[in-house]
């Protein structure tokens, strides 16, 4: 096992010789966390870059409302709990269920090609959505449990109009997981 460990490190070492090598030839810029200028002299000629790195808080999608300009959105989760949030104009419910970690699954990252963000949206607030493109009722097709006032979270965005929207999440999702055979 040794051995081979060994023969692994000799061989990726004489590779990073010869990209080294190859890269003094051609002159290529190399990130300073690939090429480290102080312990080689091969890479001395070349300018070193350090990766950019942003603050934590932010990164996510949501965004915190301003002050007055807050949307109320309550969630009823499959075992019926009502869960009140506020959100700014301009989030999609996907990233807000999921901001706030609700078990809304979203396995397509919010592209519009899965139905796993299905939602049921209240009758009195539907029409105040705009309709839902062909993708997004092709992939509505594929939804479990799928009503007149079904939508995927990733496609509703809030506006100001949408204040006291009811949403209820689906019992299941096509995209199955244990946890929805789970006795309750």
């Amino acid at each position: 096992m040794a051995s081979k460990v060994g023969i692994s490190l000799l061989r990726s070492a004489s590779a990073s010789r010869a990209l080294y090598s190859t890269a003094r030839s051609s002159r290529h810029i190399y990130s300073s966390s690939f090429c480290n200028t102080s312990k080689s002299p091969l890479t001395s000629q070349f300018q070193s870059r350090s990766f950019s790195n942003s603050l934590l808080r932010l990164h996510g999608h949501v965004h915190k409302p301003a002050p007055g300009e807050e949307i109320h959105v309550t969630f009823v989760t499959r075992e019926g709990e009502q869960i009140a949030v506020e959100v700014a104009a301009g989030d999609n419910l996907l990233d807000v269920a999921q901001a706030y970690d609700l078990d809304m699954e979203g396995a397509c990252g919010g592209s519009c090609a899965c139905s796993t963000c299905h939602i049921i949206v209240d009758p009195e607030y539907y029409d105040l959505i705009p309709e839902p493109d062909d993708d997004e009722n092709d992939m509505l097709d594929l939804a479990f449990g799928l009503t007149e006032t079904s939508r995927l979270g990733c496609q509703v965005i809030m506006t100001k109009e949408l204040d006291g929207i009811r949403v209820a999440l689906p019992q299941m999702t096509r995209n199955l997981q244990a946890r929805d055979f789970e006795k309750r």
